[in-house]
């Protein structure tokens, strides 16, 4: 049996000593507190396995103090200590929250049997308050392909380990920050998930973000700001796209990853931080490394828990279920029927590529969703690129001007949004940078 560390809660000093004394030899630590007010923060401080709890106490009484207990500490079972003809309450007590009571005077074999088994009575409960947070979780990753299935079972795995460094790779498009989230809510019940994007943000400025900086510590730092690290400890901080982070950054990243401590920018003294790092990237780190891009010792420090996000185009018929499931996300939100995908269009839609995985397919989906809520969806109100020549039927449907002409539209107001930027139009519209070219060659724009 593993060291259990329990807390009497009694202002009777010399009972409490007598049961330290007596469960010395069970390896079972003791702390006491002689007030409800003591007893309270003693619990939140200490985070005990068991509370044996009196029900008289000189503050307020245990019955007062059994609910704020089971506010802030809902895993910890809470032992009732009642006097010789004060049952009646303490039965009221396993009502309101207490896993059970116990007469004064009691035998101290009645009393070591009674912790034990509410140790273990709350250790299954936070296993199986564990799987329903995982099932509850990974479900947001749609399908059900052996690749889905690896990747829950490895999530599972993970969020059951201390490990505090994860890696997770995959192209673009195929959900990495879906991945950590489920993996962070799997975890945590209440904590933080702080995100930054590694590319979005200068060399400059991504040491303050991340590390935060003393006021006068640099031209504008007019006043003291709190890091990402700061803000995530005791949480998660996801760094995204972590091969563009700058090489003297890594170096820093390594130095907090390897003593979870950290110094801010003008700062004199370091600051421990107690947070999972969780890093993503579409980039081949082994060969970043080869070519001099990222120091090997930090892709090996990170890699202790490597996640692989699979590409969509190897998740078979996960594809179908993600157009159903994308498709009354979106109607929800419109406030629309869903579109009714015919058999040809989802075969074509299987049978494509996916270069821009989920969130192509995404794009997709709500883009058909808006223009065509409620509609049979035939393979030709499907943008060209997605038509196979090879098996797509000829497009002579009456609409297809009328599709054109939307789809010239969309194009438009996609290059007037983002200043005729060809990159930023194609991601914001779901298509690759060379799929809006030929489109906007064929539809002379």
């Amino acid at each position: 049996m593993n060291n259990l560390t329990i807390l009497v809660i009694d202002d009777e000093r010399n009972l409490i000593r007598s049961i330290r004394f007596a469960l010395m030899d069970q390896h079972i630590e003791v702390l006491g507190a002689a007030t409800a007010r003591e007893g309270l923060e003693l619990a939140r401080t200490s985070l005990p396995d068991v509370i044996l709890l009196d029900l008289g106490l000189p503050d307020m009484s245990g019955l007062e103090l059994l609910p704020q207990l089971r506010q802030t500490l809902t895993d910890i079972p809470v032992i009732m200590i009642s006097a010789h003809g004060d049952t009646r309450a303490a039965v009221r007590a396993v009502k309101e929250g207490a896993l059970d009571y116990i007469t004064k005077p009691f035998e101290w074999d009645e009393l070591v049997m009674l912790i034990r088994r509410s140790s273990e009575r709350s250790h299954m409960a936070r296993e199986l308050s564990f799987h329903r947070r995982r099932h509850e979780h990974t479900h947001r990753l749609v399908g059900n392909s052996p690749q889905m299935e690896q990747l829950r079972q490895t999530l599972e795995l993970i969020g059951r380990s201390s490990g505090k460094t994860m890696l997770i790779t995959g192209p673009s498009g195929t959900g990495k920050a879906l991945v950590a989230r489920s993996l962070h809510d799997v975890r945590f019940t209440d904590a933080p998930f702080i995100e930054i994007n590694c590319a979005a943000l200068p060399e400059q400025l991504i040491e303050a973000e991340l590390f935060g900086a003393k006021r006068g510590a640099y031209t504008g730092a007019t006043q003291h700001r709190n890091g990402l690290i700061a803000l995530a400890d005791g949480g998660t901080l996801f760094l995204d796209e972590i091969g563009e982070l700058p090489l003297p950054l890594q170096a820093k990243l390594l130095s907090f990853l390897e003593n979870r401590s950290y110094r801010p920018i003008g700062g004199s003294r370091e600051i421990q931080a107690d947070v999972v790092v969780m890093a993503a990237t579409n980039r081949d780190l082994k060969a970043e490394v080869t070519q001099g891009n990222f120091r090997s010792d930090l892709y090996y420090r990170l890699n202790i828990l490597p996640i692989h996000a699979p590409p969509l185009a190897a998740r078979g018929d996960d594809i179908t279920q993600l157009i159903h499931h994308f498709s009354h996300q979106f109607a929800r939100q419109e406030g629309c029927e869903p579109p009714r995908w015919s058999s040809d269009t989802l075969r074509l839609l299987r049978a494509y590529a996916w270069p821009g995985n989920v969130r192509e397919l995404r794009n997709l989906v709500e883009r058909i969703t808006i223009l065509h809520a409620g509609q049979d969806i035939s393979p030709e109100y499907l943008p060209s690129e997605y038509l196979d020549s090879t098996n797509a039927p000829a497009v002579t449907s009456p609409y297809s001007e009328a599709i054109e002409d939307k789809e010239r539209r969309l194009i438009l107001e996609a290059l007037q949004e983002t200043d005729g930027h060809k990159g930023l139009a194609a991601e914001r519209l779901g298509i690759s940078r060379h799929a809006l070219k030929r489109r906007i060659q064929r539809l002379g724009l």
